[in-house]
């Protein structure tokens, strides 16, 4: 718990249990937990905490930049540590130049299990294509 104590010391974010056990409990989870799920986690831990506390801790956590928030269809998100995301590549085939974006497949991932109860255990994923730079250029040459 001192870890978490020092990551909302260092965002200016005052230490109550409550949050720190949200914290926790985004951080060990591998995959992303809605609010509802956080709740029922610290109930079950013995926290004493309001589903709104959760959801207004969870938009605290967010606008500081700790957790990202995925938007998983019909007013429903999910929340995940920031820790667990790492990035692509994209390569533009023509100019070769390549743009670093964070990983979609948390809410691709999130997407598919809320709407099909289809848990993914193996993904692979490559991204190349034509930057629009590239893309306008092409488009004038169509023109002409």
């Amino acid at each position: 718990m001192d870890r978490f104590r020092g990551v909302l010391k260092e965002n200016n974010i005052k230490c109550t249990k409550g949050r720190l056990s949200i914290l926790k409990i985004l951080e060990e989870n591998k995959e992303a937990a809605n609010a509802e799920r956080i709740y029922e986690k610290c109930s079950k831990e013995g926290v004493k905490i309001d589903l709104s506390t959760v959801y207004r801790t969870l938009e605290l956590f967010e606008k500081m930049s700790l957790i990202e928030k995925f938007d998983i269809g019909e007013g429903k998100y999910n929340y995940l540590f920031k820790e667990h995301n790492h990035k692509h590549i994209l390569h533009c085939k023509l100019c070769d130049k390549n743009l670093e974006i964070d990983c979609p497949m948390p809410q691709v991932s999130d997407i598919i299990k809320s709407k099909t109860g289809f848990v993914l255990v193996e993904e692979e994923i490559k991204f190349s294509g034509i930057c629009k730079d590239c893309a306008k250029i092409n488009k004038r040459k169509e023109e002409k």
